[in-house]
């Protein structure tokens, strides 16, 4: 796990730089300045608004008394996007997008669900949960 990290945060990085650097050989620094700001702007834009749109439905969930599963993973989602079209670099905008965008981000959300009902039955998650009364 701790290689997986290691890898996470210098490879990733040394390639979002390699990519910026290569870019702009091809259309100047300027308009790869511009795309970087762009997609900044665009994605905290994107963020908020998604955002806003999850916690309402999450408090719509909780005032009609289901438990609000679906919409919680979505905003951890937009969360882990936001940070990641905050970040400069091509590869992770790509990925924030991703996460953002409710059309991209209901198949990770699916994905997400999977993966967790699977960690949990092969006993890798504890879950713990009592019904109120």
């Amino acid at each position: 796990m701790l290689i997986r990290f290691i890898l996470l945060f210098t490879l990733i990085p040394l390639i979002e730089l390699a990519i910026l650097i290569k870019l702009g050989q091809y259309v100047g620094i300027g308009y790869t300045i511009l795309i970087v700001l762009l997609t900044g702007i665009l994605g905290a834009y994107l963020a908020k608004t998604q955002g806003m749109d999850v916690l309402r439905r999450i408090q719509t969930e909780l005032e009609t008394g289901n438990i609000p599963g679906n919409q919680i993973i979505e905003g951890l989602c937009i969360l882990v996007g936001g940070a990641m079209l905050l970040t400069p670099g091509l590869i992770t905008d790509l990925c924030g997008f991703v996460l953002v965008i409710p059309l991209t981000r209901v198949v990770v959300r699916e994905w997400l669900k999977v993966k967790f009902r699977n960690m949990i039955e092969r006993g890798q998650v504890n879950f713990y949960w009592n019904r109120w009364q």
